[in-house]
């Protein structure tokens, strides 16, 4: 059976990272996420590896968190066990690498927060994006209420935040959620467009997140990426 996580490397270094789970609009279960995890720190001592790009296959990038596992775990103590034993978000926060975001379609829940914490989001202009966690009285707890209000404007952030409605790209474009919109046929070549420019200047996507995690206003805040 063919893993929900594909990972691969080019001659350039740039790895790849494809959720691929179609039929379930590439929503994220236990084994992705470890997988993501297990990619992303065979990514980190690869050092040929410069850029990481994530995806989606199918109709979208991810739906959001794969709501038939929650509540599965034997125990709450085990579930934050286990979050914090593979701590992907943090992971990727440090990481040492360019990290790019193609998003296309729903982009829900762990499906935005994902490329909230890339350096660089490059969007379909069929993208609707939303934390709709507040609908399942549930918060966005994989990042999106640390991350959507250093990214987007802090009105729009806690509108996303406490209402779960979808935004468009154009929304999206406006309040800086991504960095740029692409009709569908255009969205290949313009991530390729953002990995050739992470490849040429890599410091200008880490300097950008260097100032996105300083947004704390104190010394409480994240640690700088490694």
């Amino acid at each position: 059976m063919a893993e929900p996580v594909r990972f691969a490397v080019d001659e350039r270094g740039v790895a790849t990272l494809t959720l691929d789970r179609p039929e379930r609009l590439n929503a994220i279960n236990l084994v992705m996420r470890d997988l993501l995890w297990e990619y992303l720190r065979a990514a980190r001592e690869m050092p040929e590896v410069r850029v990481i790009v994530f995806r989606g296959e199918g109709r979208c990038f991810s739906a959001g968190a794969d709501i038939s596992e929650f509540g599965t775990a034997p125990s709450i103590m085990a579930a934050r066990r286990a979050r914090h034993d593979r701590d992907l978000w943090w992971l990727l926060v440090r990481h040492r690498c360019v990290t790019v975001a193609r998003m296309h379609g729903y982009c829900y829940g762990a499906g935005l927060e994902l490329p909230l914490f890339c350096d660089v989001r490059v969007a379909s202009s069929d993208l609707r994006a939303a934390l709709p966690e507040v609908s399942l009285a549930y918060i966005p707890s994989a990042g999106g209420t640390q991350m959507l209000p250093r990214i987007a404007p802090p009105g729009v952030a806690a509108q996303m935040i406490l209402s779960g409605e979808p935004i468009d790209a154009e929304a999206a474009l406006r309040w800086g959620i991504v960095d740029r919109v692409v009709p569908p046929g255009e969205l290949d070549a313009a991530v390729e467009e953002a990995v050739e420019r992470a490849l040429r200047e890599p410091g200008a996507a880490r300097a950008r997140r260097l100032a996105l995690l300083g947004a704390d206003h104190g010394a409480g805040g994240p640690a700088a990426p490694e």
